[in-house]
């Protein structure tokens, strides 16, 4: 099984930018498919981005797209997510999971992956 560790969060300005890193350790890290959720305070986990096994297909909730990009080094078994122009409404935890599958029809679904992380706190401040 995967087990993954989420680093490269802080406390940023509005309009700043963060990068994310997700170091996952067993041997099947490059057959999975890789996602980055959120949850804000008093919120429910959300879907934020995901990439297949090997980096050719990518996923992203609206309220991200064009200004985060998920990428991956599967010979470093990491997984980044680039967040760009951050707005305060980004602020939450952040968590790394690992899928089930090399790719899946519906990155959205939660029970799609099996490994989380303990999550980074990303803060933007206005």
């Amino acid at each position: 099984q995967v087990q993954v560790v989420e680093s490269g969060g802080g406390l940023v300005q509005a309009g700043g930018s963060l990068r994310l890193s997700c170091t996952g350790s067993g041997r099947t890290f490059s057959n999975r498919a890789m996602g980055w959720f959120r949850q804000a305070p008093g919120e429910e986990r959300e879907f934020v981005a995901a990439i297949n096994w090997n980096g050719g297909s990518t996923s992203y909730v609206a309220s991200v797209r064009g200004r985060f990009t998920i990428s991956r080094d599967n010979a470093k078994n990491t997984v980044y997510l680039q967040m760009n122009s951050l707005k305060p409404e980004d602020t939450a935890v952040y968590y790394c999971a690992a899928a089930r599958w090399g790719y899946s029809s519906d990155y959205k679904q939660e029970k799609n992956y099996d490994s989380w992380g303990q999550g980074t706190q990303v803060t933007v401040s206005s």
